[in-house]
């Protein structure tokens, strides 16, 4: 490839070592390793390679490793971002941590969310390195803990550290991924009054009145089909949890959903309030016996940059010039730490490797895409942040 210096050979070595290493977030897992030892592992190969090299920890025992290039100054600078974490493996066929080569593919858990891209973006930065070429702006490459979680490690890096933009090594099938989805994890909480199962004249059953809730969100799912975003699609809801009642021979005195909004760009969290204000109203206008209130428990807003950005450009570039092909822009359905800089002021995007079995039973990436991912980032370091 055209002034590449990728070396294939040892991104495979890499990338088996990162696998070797148990980092299952212990936030989805009790107990489980955590980022610890990969984030050591990492931040020993910074210092080798000479840059500034700081691993610390964002809660105990759960640490980022950042390393900084620093440029001749004039320059723009990049953040290339990738999470340690990894979910549970309880459920994994074979051995999760003992990578395994067959047909192209590296296997084991979090080979392909995203150790491997992980992997690519820290063989472009020792491809810089290597080439002796001198950038004008900073190069940060950061390794952070917890994405799979609450994302602490992303959340804790843009305090510190900013740049004119981002890319986050997530799997696009070497694409550029400019939009996704947010999420709204939302409590409703129907009342009714405690009373014996025989007093039907007293009771009031906030389980039964919960009904006319779900049969709202039915109606909302519906009517959210009609608004389509280009990348991404539709957003969506769904029931996820309900709970509520004590005994038997009770009316229930109050039932908890828990639901899930799924977030196009263009929608936020007043969306969410205003969607489940107008529900609840119009169920309280028909029933006057109908309580109810809503909060929003957690809220991560959805993502969008134009491909216009010069990060998109500049990898857009990198691409048909190394690879010979010029990259689609794409959406994604999930939430990504791309939000997090971009909603900092940071514009940020997805472009990794190809590869499948995300939190499946089996995972896997395609290492010659993991050597391209390098190549075409190796590409847009020079061409993003400029050569001295």
């Amino acid at each position: 490839m055209p002034g590449s210096n990728v070396d294939e050979r040892a991104i495979k070595g890499l990338l088996s070592e990162l696998v070797r290493i148990d980092s299952v977030n212990p936030s989805l897992v009790p107990g489980a390793a955590g980022e610890a030892e990969v984030a050591r592992y990492i931040g020993g190969w910074m210092e080798e390679l000479g840059l500034e090299t700081r691993v610390y920890d964002v809660e105990p025992g759960r640490p980022n490793a950042v390393g900084i290039l620093r440029g001749e100054r004039g320059g723009r600078s990049l953040i290339l971002n990738g999470h340690t974490d990894t979910v549970g493996v309880d459920y994994y066929e074979g051995d999760p941590f003992k990578p395994r080569v067959r047909g192209g593919r590296l296997y084991g858990r979090g080979s392909f969310d995203m150790k491997g891209g992980l992997a690519a973006s820290m063989a472009a930065v020792k491809a810089v390195v290597d080439s002796g070429a001198r950038l004008r702006g900073d190069l940060v490459l950061a390794a952070v803990c917890d994405e799979e979680y609450a994302s602490i490690g992303t959340e804790k890096l843009v305090e510190e550290y900013s740049a004119d933009a981002a890319i986050v090594g997530e799997p696009t099938g070497g694409n550029v991924l400019v939009a996704h989805k947010g999420f709204a994890w939302v409590d409703v909480v129907t009342r009714g009054v405690a009373a014996h199962g025989s007093a039907f004249n007293e009771g009031v059953d906030a389980i039964a009145k919960m009904g006319g809730v779900l049969t709202g969100l039915e109606k909302l799912q519906q009517s959210l089909q009609g608004t389509m975003h280009p990348l991404v699609g539709p957003g969506s809801v769904h029931a996820s949890i309900i709970e509520g009642g004590s005994e038997l021979s009770t009316y229930p005195a109050s039932c908890r959903l828990q639901l899930e909004r799924r977030l196009i760009p263009g929608e936020n969290r007043e969306t969410v309030d205003v969607e489940m204000t107008a529900l609840l109203r119009s169920l309280g206008k028909a029933d006057p016996k109908f309580r109810a209130e809503h909060k929003v428990a957690f809220y991560r807003a959805p993502m969008e940059v134009s491909p216009e950005e010069p990060i998109c450009q500049a990898l857009a570039e990198a691409s048909t010039r190394v690879l010979g092909r010029e990259p689609l822009f794409i959406g994604g359905s999930g939430w990504l730490d791309t939000q997090i800089m971009t909603g900092r002021g940071i514009p940020s995007v997805s472009y990794g490797p190809s590869g499948d079995g995300a939190h499946a039973k089996e995972e896997w990436v395609d290492l010659g895409s993991v050597a391209d991912a390098a190549r075409v980032q190796e590409y847009a370091v020079k061409a993003f942040c400029g050569l001295a």
